[in-house]
């Protein structure tokens, strides 16, 4: 599996995206209000009450983070629920690691 290291490099550059990732690795401490359980994933609304965005704003960070393969939807009617593509952000990272 290959990266597009220009596009994660990208989404990487705004701090708010940096901090979603960071959350999202321990979702037990960021986001233990959530009602679903966590293994579905983080639900927008949780980003929107964490860092105190719009829905807009907290929707376009998390499609640019999707558009990069770092986040994976699960979709259950009306919701959305993201959780870190753990595979690609390694292989990033990997790649990155080899050819920086």
């Amino acid at each position: 599996m290959k990266t597009d290291k220009t596009e994660i490099l990208k989404a990487l550059a705004h701090p708010v995206r940096v901090s979603f990732l960071e959350w999202m690795r321990e979702p037990e401490q960021n986001f233990c209000d959530q009602a679903h359980p966590l293994e579905m994933g983080i639900c927008a609304n949780q980003f929107e009450k964490k860092c105190g965005l719009s829905q807009s704003t907290v929707s376009a960070h998390l499609a640019t983070l999707e558009k990069a393969g770092l986040l994976k939807t699960n979709r259950v009617g009306q919701w959305a629920f993201y959780s870190r593509d753990e595979e690609t952000i390694a292989t990033f990272l990997k790649e990155l690691k080899s050819t920086l």
